[in-house]
């Protein structure tokens, strides 16, 4: 089970670093409409250690396609994203156990569970320490993506209208 844990752990960190290290040509997926709208969420919500910031893509995308569509394709792209956090704390690796938000997302996990996922998720706070306390917990992953997919989809859309809304 060690094992399993390390390169669980290593798999998600490799990832990461692998998405900053292209993300310049991740940046160039927008490109591609509403399927790049969704693997440019995909990747940018998968990074752990090194954030990549998303929002001020999904402006423009929603000022230049149907910014629901786009709310649409980046909400369940981030969702599918974010389950590289759930992983990671799954594999039950200690390196933040110490930590005192990872301590206050499992405390608020325990408390409010599918909830609180939902919150973080349709807010700009990042979601990626609550997937860890949730994977480290062994909340089933499917209660981790069915509240992360609605929250990051009412963000991304709200966002997306935004663009739609004010782009010059």
């Amino acid at each position: 089970r060690n094992y399993l844990a390390i390169v669980m752990f290593l798999l998600v960190l490799g990832v990461t670093i692998a998405l900053f290290i292209f993300r310049n040509e991740i940046n160039k997926l927008g490109n591609y409409g509403y399927l790049g709208t969704f693997l440019l969420s995909l990747a940018t919500n998968a990074t752990i250690i090194l954030p990549m910031p998303n929002i001020l893509m999904i402006l423009p995308l929603g000022a230049t396609f149907n910014p629901l569509y786009i709310g649409l394709a980046a909400g369940l792209g981030g969702a599918i994203g974010e389950m590289t956090a759930y992983v990671a704390g799954y594999s039950g690796s200690g390196l933040w156990h110490e930590n005192p938000n990872y301590l206050k997302a499992k405390g608020w996990l325990k408390k409010w569970g599918m909830l609180i996922v939902f919150v973080f998720a349709a807010s700009p706070m990042p979601l990626d320490i609550i997937g860890l306390a949730a994977g480290n917990l062994r909340l089933p992953a499917w209660k981790f993506f069915l509240p992360a997919w609605p929250g990051k989809t009412v963000k991304y859309t709200v966002l997306a209208y935004i663009g739609y809304w004010g782009w010059e």
